[in-house]
């Protein structure tokens, strides 16, 4: 078996709970700057002209891929308080790396698309 001689990987109760009160704590405080990035994102949005339709667009996806990113990483988080042994904390690391990269990969395609996009669209107003 591959966990044959490998200790018990046990956290003490009160690491545990420490541990998942500080993620809850730092998710609530992520979540306060999200709605406070969001309100921020909405007031450009409404003084914003028509020419920065496409600007708009890159900056609420940024938004939504910085939350996305950020809860991937609270829920890898909740899954390494979980573990059971040294073994499963790098099969969850791999993983999310894995999926991370991937995910990184997409983003930075959709976000290239649409800042070209945009830069197209203002020139459109520059002539």
């Amino acid at each position: 078996m591959a966990n044959e001689g490998m200790p018990a990987f046990n956290l003490p109760p009160e690491m545990r709970a420490f541990a998942e009160q500080s993620v809850a704590q730092a998710k609530k405080a992520f979540d306060g700057f999200m709605t406070a990035a969001q309100g921020a994102v909405s007031t450009m949005e409404g003084q914003a002209a028509a020419a920065h339709a496409s600007a708009k667009d890159v900056q609420r996806k940024a938004v939504n891929f910085a939350e996305q990113n950020v809860a991937a990483s609270f829920e890898f988080a909740q899954k390494l308080l979980a573990a059971k042994d040294p073994t499963e904390i790098m099969k969850l690391h791999s993983d999310y790396v894995k999926g991370q990269m991937q995910v990184f990969g997409e983003q930075s395609r959709e976000l290239s698309q649409a800042a070209t996009k945009s830069v197209a669209g203002l020139a459109k107003y520059a002539d």
